[in-house]
């Protein structure tokens, strides 16, 4: 009977202890396999016994870490996860029968175990115990440094095998309520203070107690408390300086740098410190996120005050900080840069190239600032400098180049960059589709690409299209041997085994269909017409339900064909990658589907009439086929490609839950877009279209399963108009709420066929006005694609913004921020086009919040391009206003541009 072993089963620690306290290492080295058969056994109970039999945990633990005589062996016992009660353990009684090892074995464990992150946390006490008397270091990992932090910060510590906490007086009869140490008594008795507060600068990110507080200088938090440490002498004031400047260059997220900056304000460094650290206050505030570098810019305007800032180290920083978008920076530091200037004229020479730095920056109000600083220092016998500084002047907008030739003389001719005459609209290239060929692929390749999509969470179409294609034509030409070659490379698949049975349809995505077919893993009557088709939405009225839907029901046909009349190809596989198939293609499958003697798949042919090509020309090629389906395809071809009609409105609309006091919901008014149904769709397709050709009001968008969005546009590739109505919801969801995402969608929606309509117009609209960046930048993509490709309508654009503008659905200064991403890729005149109509709608009744930055952009646009015609309405009234906002300011210049180019 093994004594010790059932006194860990029946988790009496007490009795554990007693007994492993006299053995010897011998001794205790050989209990060690029954307790880790007992670990093996332990990790087979489920989780219900795992907690009826916490005591049993705790006892292992104990023992085993008592009984490994190496400090590796005992670490890692000790760390172990699956030996962890439920419970947090208390350790004073694994601490005190550790307490006989020798202090190398004990220091060696503690540091391993503060080594563990997953584990330091909870196991710092115990660190600290085994670390108490043996005169070795701190553990410095990031870990231990973070829970000696915290530990301190609550006011805990450890003294031999317990956890101490100072208590009050209570009534009697009433336990005492512990009371934690104050910070600065923590601090003070922690023998490895001195040698841990140095590793509080060098962790990744700064330890969680140390943000705890409102005002960093009352006393009891971090910052008071350090620098109360630095004045007592425990550590120095060049340690605490060092440590926060040094931490504050490495950078990271604001709040995890918020401490260190609060640190330096406690500690209040003297003009010698902050002198001494001048070269890492010009890196911060050229690098350092904005607040960091408004701190470090403060810092170096003090050192300049105290004439402790040379004119080169003050260059530097302007160069820097100049650069950067910040405009409450850039405007402080010209400040700066002016007084500089006043203090020393000489110092010009080395400033005044410094100060041209703003002249490339986004704001031109900025970049006349810095030009007229210039004017106000610059000689007229600095003819050098003058040469250097009128090369910096090409960056600025074709108004202030003509301003400063005035005064430089060796611009040249701005004017000849502008103008009607010297200005060239610069559009991106139209994108090129790539052919998707499948004939004359092997049975190698088609089986590599099957088993990528069999993992793939989001196939693109072409993707699939290719597989579908390939394993129709291989399982027409050899199934068997397509089968063979299929089964090792999907043989992780659950429905690919033949232990398991046939394989349910509705759980397999559209190439594993024709992949199970060609296994046969399906039953040919799990997969008839008169089967409903699942999709992926929860709600019937979803449309990427139902364009989910046709994919699958196309899938299913074809995975049926296999199993029972093989098909030599799929008719719908399309010509290039997004989806369009050419009319001669699809009239070339026919000829061979009719020499062959084989009738179409309905779902695949209808599917090919949607992705087909409206071309009046191949009409009659397609009539000659003399078939059923060559007379629809020739009827189909010769309606040719009108825009999709629909009816348009705004509507107000509930946006969120009631609150729960009985506020009504937040009213938001949109415009929403209303298809009527497609009888052609309706009488002539398969059942699983008609939803596609029902109508559908503009309702919020539907919620579904994320991911297929791109791969549904390849159902109707040509008609935009149609997929711009569907996704507009989606679209305005993204403009006035949090969504974010369907602007990618618009994005290739804009590079299928089809008309450009009101429709996509309004879409694109929508989309330059979303909450998040990226979608505003796919926004600007499909308007370039537009503009690039002729069927950009610049008015009815125009229009659409000033409506969305006046409903608040598009903010002025999301719209101005996209307009200027437009503008930058050399698009002045699309975009100024686009604008001129919108601006009435920010500048009457009333200027909109963000009309300036709105102003700015236009104004730029015209600069460049030297567009004329009329003021927009409104202009005159927002450019008479006194002051020198940025609205007034920016429609001053705006007038003036639109008034020389019409001069």
């Amino acid at each position: 009977m093994n004594t010790l072993l059932d006194a860990v089963r029946t988790g009496r620690c007490d009795r554990v202890t007693t007994l492993i306290t006299p053995l010897t290492d011998s001794e205790r080295r050989a209990h060690l396999p029954e307790l880790t058969a007992l670990r093996r056994e332990i990790r087979s109970w489920d989780w219900s016994r795992r907690w009826d039999a916490e005591a049993t945990l705790r006892a292992l633990h104990l023992a085993g870490a008592a009984c490994h005589t190496g400090p590796a062996a005992a670490a890692s016992w000790i760390a172990a996860r699956d030996l962890r009660a439920v419970r947090p353990h208390d350790t004073a009684q694994l601490a005190a029968l550790l307490s006989a090892r020798d202090r190398a074995w004990r220091a060696d464990v503690a540091h391993r175990l503060a080594a563990r992150t997953a584990t330091v946390e909870d196991d710092y006490p115990l660190i600290r115990a085994l670390l108490q008397g043996t005169g070795a270091p701190a553990p410095t990992t990031d870990g231990f440094v973070h829970a000696w932090a915290r530990a301190t910060t609550t006011g805990t510590t450890t003294t031999g095998t317990t956890t101490t906490t100072i208590t009050g007086t209570a009534p009697a009869g009433r336990r005492p309520r512990p009371r934690p140490r104050p910070l600065r008594v923590a601090l003070r008795e922690d023998p490895y203070t001195a040698e841990l507060v140095p590793h509080l600068f060098r962790t990744a990110e700064p330890a969680p107690g140390l943000t705890w507080y409102d005002d960093p200088r009352t006393p009891g938090r971090w910052p008071a408390e350090l620098a109360h440490l630095a004045a007592e002498g425990t550590v120095t004031r060049h340690t605490l300086l060092t440590g926060s400047v040094n931490r504050l260059l490495r950078g990271g997220r604001t709040a995890h740098l918020t401490f260190y900056t609060d640190l330096l304000d406690v500690l209040d460094p003297t003009t010698d410190e902050r002198a001494e650290h001048t070269a890492d206050w010009i890196a911060l505030a050229a690098d350092a996120p904005s607040p960091t570098a408004a701190r470090a810019q403060q810092t170096l305007t003090a050192l300049f005050e105290a004439g402790r800032l040379p004119a080169d180290h003050l260059a530097d920083m302007s160069a820097a900080v100049l650069f950067r978008p910040e405009k409450k920076l850039v405007r402080a530091q010209l400040v700066l840069l002016g007084k500089a200037l006043r203090r020393d004229a000489a110092d010009r020479f080395t400033l005044l190239p410094a100060a041209t730095a703003a002249f490339g920056h986004t704001d031109t109000a900025l970049q006349d600032k810095a030009l007229k600083l210039v004017a106000a220092h610059l000689r007229p016998d600095d003819d050098a400098l003058r040469a250097d500084l009128a090369f910096a002047a090409e960056q600025l907008g074709p108004a202030l180049r003509r301003t400063a030739s005035a005064l430089l003389g060796a611009i040249a001719d701005p004017d000849g960059e502008v103008g009607p005459d010297g200005y060239e609209e610069t559009l991106p290239a139209v994108p090129a589709h790539r052919p998707l060929t499948t004939a004359g692929r092997s049975v190698a390749e088609t089986v590599e690409l099957v088993a990528a999509l069999a993992k793939s969470n989001a196939p693109t179409a072409e993707e699939t299209e290719t597989a579908l294609d390939l394993l129709v034509r291989h399982a027409h030409q050899d199934r068997t041997a397509l089968a063979a070659a299929l089964l090792p490379a999907l043989a992780d698949r659950y429905w690919a085994g033949r232990d398991t049975g046939l394989a349910d349809p509705a759980h397999l995505s559209v190439t594993e269909l024709l992949a199970a077919a060609v296994l046969g893993r399906l039953a040919p009557a799990d997969l008839s017409p008169n089967r409903p088709v699942g999709g992926r939405g929860y709600g019937q009225n979803c449309i990427h339900d139902a364009l989910q839907r046709v994919t699958t029901a196309r899938a299913r046909e074809a995975a049926l064909r296999v199993l029972t009349d093989p098909l030599p190809f799929l008719l719908a596989t399309p010509t290039r990658d997004c989806g369009t198939l050419e009319p001669h293609d699809l009239i070339s499958r026919l000829t061979a589907y009719g020499r062959q003697g084989i009738a179409p798949a309905p779902t695949d042919f209808a599917q090919a009439l949607l992705r087909v090509r409206r071309d009046p020309q191949a009409a009659g090629a397609a009539a000659a086929l003399a078939t059923p389906e060559g007379r629809r395809l020739a009827d189909w071809l010769t309606t040719g490609p009108a825009a999709t009609p629909h009816t348009r409105h705004v509507t107000d609309q509930d946006r969120g839950p009631r609150n729960w006091w009985g506020a009504e919901r937040e009213t938001v008014r949109r415009i929403v877009l209303e298809l009527p149904e497609h009888p052609l769709i309706q009488r002539e397709f398969p059942a699983v279209f008609h939803p596609l050709g029902r109508p559908r009001t503009g309702t919020p968008h539907c919620w579904h399963w994320r991911g297929q969005e791109l791969a549904h546009l390849a159902v109707l590739p040509q008609d935009r108009e149609t997929q711009a109505v569907w996704l507009l919801p989606e679209l305005t969801e993204c403009a006035i709420a949090e969504d974010r995402g369907a602007g990618e969608v618009l994005s290739r929606l804009a590079e299928l066929g089809g008309p450009a309509g009101p429709a996509l117009h309004l879409a694109v609209a929508t989309a330059l006005g979303a909450r998040h960046a990226e979608d505003r930048l796919a926004a600007v993509d499909a308007l370039l694609v537009l503009a690039a490709r002729g069927e950009l309508d610049t008015a009815l654009l125009g229009r659409d913004l000033a409506e969305l503008l006046s409903l608040g659905t598009v903010k002025p200064n999301r719209l101005a921020d996209a307009a200027r991403t437009a503008a930058a890729t050399g698009a002045y005149a699309t975009t100024w086009a686009a604008l001129a109509v919108a601006l009435p709608a920010v500048l009457t009744d009333g200027p909109a919040r963000g009309a300036g930055e709105l102003l700015a952009v236009a104004a730029d646009c015209v600069e460049h391009c030297g567009a004329g015609g009329p003021l927009p309405e409104g202009l005159a009234e927002a450019a008479a206003r006194k002051g020198t906002s940025q609205l007034a300011t920016q429609a001053r210049r705006l007038r003036a541009a639109l008034t020389v180019t019409t001069g």
